[in-house]
């Protein structure tokens, strides 16, 4: 019996040993394997499933893009960023299943401020997205348009966010990049070209600036 305990607490020493060597993601030194414009954005970076919206199970990295004036209400380009999701193997993405992931996405977003900013009960309504397949832009495998209506956690007003899809695949990689342009600015505004520009300028392969 003896013996019994002391193989039993090696091999849980050996197992809780070997859980501890994995490295955290660490999001400041990882290096991406593409290329994506850092210079004047803002970035974060974190794993996939994100904490806020675990039911979205895909696995890899989510890799965001700020403006400068993203935190400015007074800013035209308030709450205007963009994100790629670097995902790994190619799951099945299609308007339904983008409009399914950005509910969870922002439901779980708003949620984790709700205690922190102090948001009243009555402000918090569920997010309601409507996303359509579009013309596809050269070089993406397809396109998808739409809005995000939600709570606006900062300002804790309605806001409507306009959003657009990139989908894409790089031959020799089981990689999907999915790359979302986001703004409650409309269309036509100024700030999407600085967002148009941030995808036209990614680049699959390279990985020689960040």
């Amino acid at each position: 019996m003896k013996n019994l305990i002391i193989i039993l607490l090696c091999l849980t020493s050996t197992f809780s040993f070997a859980q501890n060597t994995t490295p955290a993601f660490d999001a400041h030194s990882w290096k991406a394997p593409y290329s994506l414009a850092l210079d004047s954005w803002g970035i974060e970076r974190f794993l996939l499933p994100a904490d806020f919206a675990p039911q979205i199970k895909y696995t890899g990295v989510e890799d965001i893009r700020f403006t400068k004036g993203w935190g400015d209400v007074k800013s035209p380009e308030y709450w205007s960023y963009a994100f790629l999701w670097f995902l790994d193997g190619k799951p099945e993405m299609n308007s339904v299943i983008i409009e399914k992931n950005l509910g969870a996405y922002y439901d779980g977003l708003i949620g984790r401020n709700i205690d922190k900013r102090k948001i009243p009960a009555e402000k918090i309504t569920p997010v309601k997205t409507s996303i359509t397949k579009i013309e596809t832009i050269a070089g993406d495998f397809n396109t998808f348009s739409g809005t995000i209506q939600m709570l606006d956690y900062m300002e804790q007003k309605p806001m409507t966010l306009n959003c657009i899809v990139h989908l894409k695949y790089c031959s020799g990689q089981e990689k999907t990049f999915v790359f979302y342009e986001l703004s409650p600015q409309p269309p036509t505004g100024a700030v999407w070209k600085t967002l148009d520009q941030l995808w036209k300028d990614f680049d699959c392969k390279a990985a020689t600036t960040n």
